[in-house]
This record gives C-alpha cells, structure tokens and sequence, in this order.
C-alpha cells in the first residue's frame, strides 16, 4: 500500500507495512479502485489511504474501495469489536443482524465473521459501493453468509411509507427475529469542528429520522455516530425508564466513533 521507508526499523508498527501488490486481472466497475501507490491516490484521501490496512488488513488481497468510502468506512478493529460487543448482548431469540448502510463492507464482514447470526442482510444504495462491499466480503471468506440489497434502507424495511420497493419477508423477519445496527452518513468530516455535534443536524437523516424510522421495525437498534455526539438528543428519545449504554470506540488511544444501544442489550463488558 505505502511506500518502504529506507533504513525503517522493521520493529516498527505501522498500518502500512511492506507487502507485495496484487494487480487486478479485471476492469473494476466504474467509481471502483484498487489504489496500490500513494501517486494514484487523489490528495485529500491520502492521509486515509495511508491508514489503509488498519482500515482493512487483507487490503493487498484485492479490497475494492470507492473514494467516498475512505471517509467512511469503520476501521478493522473497531469493527470486530462492534461485532463482539454486539454479539454478546444481543436478546435472546434475536438470530439476525441487518446492516442498514452497508457501505464498502467492513461492519458487514465483522458480523458475519462473529459467528453469531444465522444470517446477516446488509443493504447499501450505492451501486458501486455495494460491489465493493460484495467483492471484499469475497475476500474475507463470508460472502455465503451474507444476503444482499441494493437500495434504500427505509424502503426496502418497509420503513419510510413507500411500499414498492419493500421486501415484505426481510421486514417480518427483522421484527420478530432481528437487530439493526446503523452507520448513517454524518454529512461530511464537518461533524470534527464540533465541541457538541447536533445529531439532528446530520445529513440526509437526523437521529430523529433514524432512530424512530428503525423502531417501527425492532427496538433493538445500534446506531454509530460521530465521537462528538450530543448524548442528551440521544436519551430525549428514550422512553420513560429506559436506559442506553454508550460506547466509544477508539484506535490509538482516540475515539473514533461512539455506538448508541437502544433496546433490550444486556450489559456490555468492556
């Protein structure tokens, strides 16, 4: 991914190690890349491509990336974590996940590799960023564990009043058998210059629009959102008696993220 640094200490750790390029055999669909040196990298996703293995560690096996996926997708680490934290306090009879903004996959690819779920359904609108998603779960070994949607997530659950584009089976199931968890665009790395970020701000969906639209289908809801995080919007929706646990997440000693779980979780063990 990177360049090898002359006279570096091979003790060093770094997210981009020395490794040997995979070259693509095969045109990758348009808005898809492989970047394999900083030179082909556009300037302002650099500094993200230069966390590339953090973000994926099989990156030179093939990962697909669209460029405004290096904004968003949620590094390796944190995902895992996620995944487990999730995993162990899900409620009981609750034995599929639905990613509701899929992404590139790196979420998707953790929950599939928990082991927990008898099925994971990841949805994504972005055609480009969903074959992205497809191919790299290819890459982890999890593709035969993950049902596909292409689309947007209120529609397809059934969640937003539109009806057409609703897979009836996939709303039923989640209501009775599923959790949701959310990684909604926070409307561009604006959200950093906030002390406070105002969640019902976010762009194209606020928390409001989020939280209440998933409740329709299952309580059990995880949301991530910027670090920043307003938590009193957060408990104003909560109902009377109803508590949250809040998670940050961090790399290198710096939250990343925080996950809002709403619902019936168990107590996590951090």
């Amino acid at each position: 991914m990177g360049r090898k640094r002359k006279n570096a200490d091979r003790f060093q750790q770094s997210s981009e190690p020395p490794r040997k390029k995979r070259v693509p055999t095969t045109p990758l669909p348009e808005g898809v890349h492989h970047y394999q040196s900083v030179e082909e990298v556009p300037w302002d996703l650099q500094k993200y491509w230069h966390q590339g293995y953090s973000i994926f560690s099989k990156y030179d096996d093939g990962i697909w990336m669209t460029d405004d996926a290096w904004f968003g997708v949620t590094h390796e680490s944190v995902a895992n974590k996620i995944a487990s934290h999730m995993a162990a306090a899900a409620p009981d009879k609750r034995s599929i996940i639905i990613d509701a903004f899929c992404g590139v996959g790196g979420n998707t690819i953790a929950f599939a590799l928990s082991g927990k779920w008898k099925r994971v359904y990841a949805i994504e609108k972005d055609a480009a960023t969903l074959a992205c998603a497809k191919h790299n779960a290819e890459v982890y070994g999890v593709a035969d564990r993950i049902t596909w949607f292409h689309g947007d997530c209120f529609e397809i659950l059934g969640a937003s009043g539109k009806t057409e584009n609703t897979v009836e089976a996939l709303t039923a199931i989640t209501g009775q058998f599923g959790v949701i968890f959310a990684s909604p665009p926070w409307g561009g790395p604006g959200y950093r210059n906030a002390d406070v970020f105002d969640l019902e701000s976010m762009q194209p969906y606020s928390f409001s629009y989020l939280y209440d639209s998933f409740k329709k289908l299952t309580p059990n809801i995880v949301l991530y959102l910027p670090r920043t995080s307003d938590l009193r919007q957060v408990v104003a929706k909560l109902e009377s008696g109803k508590k949250t646990q809040i998670v940050h997440y961090c790399t290198n000693g710096t939250s990343r993220a925080l996950c809002a779980y709403l619902g019936d979780w168990a107590s996590l063990k951090l």
